[in-house]
């Protein structure tokens, strides 16, 4: 008779150490209740459009099922380059400085691979996406938050950067627009961090794919302005702006020298993008651009009514100027943010994401979708209210 091993002694100590997704655990919780209205994961309630999903059928009956190019489809990065410069004044070789992944996470991913030596410091505002900190430990990096606060709507500040910066600081992790806050960063608040940077020779993964929601004022690549391009490896794709989550489709644009570095890494573990996912992005930048507009209004036309509700309920919130989040502040209810989300989960089955899974300066905050349709966003705001009122008695 051979003993059964306890299999959870073989997983890696690194592996074994991290935690589960804050934001996952709480989906889990209300996936099996159909009358929960959920804010929590931040996907786009539109499918995605027609024609991009009939270009897919006709490639599939075309047989378009074989491996691309490591780097994706030479299509598929000559227009990419020509989008990134016309929307965002970024100018990028296709041939040597596009890379296509599996989504935007997969390039956050080989980015931090391809700059991490073991000890290397990886300077992160927070709160931020929750993805950041355990990928930077997989790779033998560590996490250094730095603080941001509500005051000054949640933006990196030059005075909290530089009082982070150690010897051993070497990347700059940055999410603008920013998902939980929702925060857009400027080109005049982007200069005096840029001296930064530049003094301390830290190189910028800037994780941009929000970049195209944005409400009253346009998005500004880091990678755009003066002595940036050169250190700055800019990553998107086109699950938020394009509606197209489960296709797995992102990108990662930088120094002919970088992509090469994680171009070498993605050979080995994912081969090449899908190809299929491939072809909907082309289509998205050839023909879904108007269709993206669409969307992106009806986000803003949501924005401003949740945000009003919620500051009409008696949970403050900044307005956000990017992405789909609000982030607003539950200090008043003297719960904290697990709790809070919780009983809201429980009493008026809202589901919304605790805002201490985003780090430092998180807590007493929630994240909460408004991705989703107008009428949703208001019986959750009444519920809302309703769960409000009982606290506050």
């Amino acid at each position: 008779m051979y003993s059964i091993p306890d299999s959870g002694q073989f997983l890696s100590s690194l592996v074994r150490n991290i935690r589960p997704s804050g934001i996952r655990a709480f989906f889990d919780l209300h996936t099996a209740d159909d009358d929960i209205i959920a804010l929590g994961v931040g996907e786009p309630n539109f499918v995605t459009p027609q024609k991009v999903r009939k270009a897919c059928i006709q490639a599939l009956s075309d047989g378009q099922t074989k491996y691309t190019s490591n780097a994706g489809m030479m299509e598929l990065r000559e227009e990419l380059a020509v989008y990134l410069s016309s929307s965002f004044s970024l100018s990028y070789n296709p041939e040597q400085e596009i890379i296509v992944t599996v989504g935007s996470s997969e390039a956050v991913d080989l980015a931090l691979r391809a700059v991490i030596n073991p000890g290397d410091e990886v300077l992160v505002p927070a709160p931020s996406y929750i993805a950041y900190e355990p990928i930077t430990h997989l790779h033998g990096g560590e996490i250094v938050e730095v603080p941001t606060a509500a005051e000054k709507n949640f933006k990196l500040t030059p005075q909290a950067l530089q009082a982070v910066i150690t010897p051993q600081s070497k990347v700059l992790m940055i999410n603008y627009p920013c998902n939980p806050t929702g925060t857009v960063m400027t080109e005049e608040d982007w200069l005096p961090i840029i001296d930064l940077i530049i003094k301390h020779n830290l190189v910028v993964i800037s994780d941009e794919v929000y970049a195209e929601l944005t409400y009253g004022r346009k998005h500004v690549s880091i990678a755009s302005l003066p002595g940036m391009k050169e250190r700055t490896i800019v990553i998107s794709g086109f699950s938020k702006a394009f509606a197209m989550t489960g296709w797995r489709i992102g990108y990662a644009c930088g120094p002919r020298e970088l992509i090469a570095g994680m171009l070498k890494i993605h050979q080995y573990t994912a081969m090449c993008a899908p190809t299929i996912a491939q072809i909907a992005a082309l289509e998205s930048l050839r023909h879904g651009l108007d269709t993206k507009d669409e969307m992106m209004a009806s986000y803003n036309e949501r924005r401003k009514l949740f945000v009003d509700g919620l500051n009409a309920i008696g949970l403050s919130c900044h307005e956000p100027e990017g992405a789909f989040y609000t982030f607003p502040s539950i200090t008043c209810t003297g719960m904290s943010s697990e709790q809070f989300a919780l009983g809201m989960l429980k009493e008026a089955k809202v589901a919304v994401v605790p805002g201490h899974v985003f780090g430092s300066g998180g807590e007493g905050y929630i994240r909460c979708s408004y991705a989703t349709s107008l009428i949703d966003l208001e019986k959750a705001l009444e519920r809302m209210a309703r769960f409000m009122q009982v606290m506050v008695m």
